[in-house]
């Protein structure tokens, strides 16, 4: 069978396939260092996609996933404690009934300006070497990855009898869905000065996120969440901009020089697409796309489901 898609939706789904001893050939226009799923930050969190029901399965099937590989060295995935902030007295996030530990933080542990909080621990993944790693265990289990440009799914089927789509953004024109659109993000990446712990602030809907990630020496920053924009190009006046808003947080940020700049467009739907296609006949094709910037936290789910769409278990 075909991925088309080196992400971490495509790459987790055809790991998933070929450790089931299936035959996989990955094909896709970009290698997996140069797709979004590389500017991610990435913690584990669903936030804000939808059918909330699947989704919540997905997720816990990736968090225990994502926990079992934070014990294997190699992988880039780390379990982390930190703070989730917000500025106003709403209900915490759907998502922390998953996990074990959370409690609610007292104001004086809270920044000034927040007036709720919670603290837990969740996979953090280093994206750098979690990319590699997917890499590495597809080919362990005898799939490939091809670098080439598909331009339909009736040229992905003349190799494989079944298909499956996972190229996020660009499902709006491989699969002439009209529903997928980007929302951009940046990042800014800094040498970290001591942070052991994540700070993600509860923005909702706001466009301009506050959250700070630390991988090792590094730190992520972010973020930014600017729907309909398609520039992968880094903006000088909105990486200052993260930079200001974490540093209300961790004033240290402010004076630290900045190592790297990420943008990366999230594939957007307002339903996520998990699914078998019933309009193609000739070969089965299969949809996983339009997770928003939770698709490293369902990528496994999603992939065990394709793969019980394929094989029945």
């Amino acid at each position: 069978m075909v991925v088309i898609g080196a992400g971490v939706t495509g790459l987790t789904t055809a790991v998933v396939l070929a450790e089931a001893g299936l035959s996989v050939k990955v094909l896709a226009k970009d290698p997996p260092a140069q797709t979004t799923s590389a500017a991610a930050g990435a913690m584990w969190g669903p936030y804000l996609v939808e059918p909330r029901d699947r989704v919540q399965a997905w997720a816990s099937d990736s968090l225990e996933c994502f926990t079992g590989l934070a014990g294997v060295p190699g992988t880039g995935v780390r379990l982390v404690s930190g703070t989730e902030a917000s500025r106003t007295n709403s209900a915490p996030p759907g998502f922390l009934r998953m996990l074990d530990g959370v409690r609610v933080c007292a104001q004086s542990e809270l920044p000034d300006g927040f007036v709720a909080g919670w603290r837990y621990t969740v996979p953090l993944v280093d994206m750098d070497i979690y990319l590699p790693y997917l890499c590495d265990r597809l080919e362990a289990a005898g799939g490939s990855l091809q670098l080439r440009t598909v331009a339909g799914f009736d040229e992905a089927a003349r190799l494989a009898p079944i298909v499956i789509n996972a190229t996020g953004t660009g499902a709006r024109h491989l699969a002439r869905d009209s529903a997928v659109t980007a929302v951009r993000g940046q990042l800014v990446i800094l040498d970290n000065p001591g942070i052991t712990e994540f700070f993600t602030e509860d923005t909702g809907w706001s466009p301009d996120l506050l959250h700070i990630y630390p991988h090792g020496d590094r730190l992520v920053l972010g973020g930014l969440a600017q729907e309909g924009n398609w520039n992968l190009e880094p903006d000088e006046d909105t990486a200052q901009a993260i930079i200001e808003r974490c540093a209300t947080i961790e004033p240290r940020l402010v004076s630290l020089p900045v190592r790297a700049h990420r943008v990366g467009l999230r594939p957007t739907r307002p339903t996520i697409r998990c699914d078998a296609d019933s309009s193609v006949t000739r070969y089965r094709l299969l949809h996983n796309y339009g997770h928003g910037g939770a698709g490293v936290s369902l990528s496994w789910g999603c992939a065990s489901e394709i793969k019980t769409m394929i094989t029945g278990s």
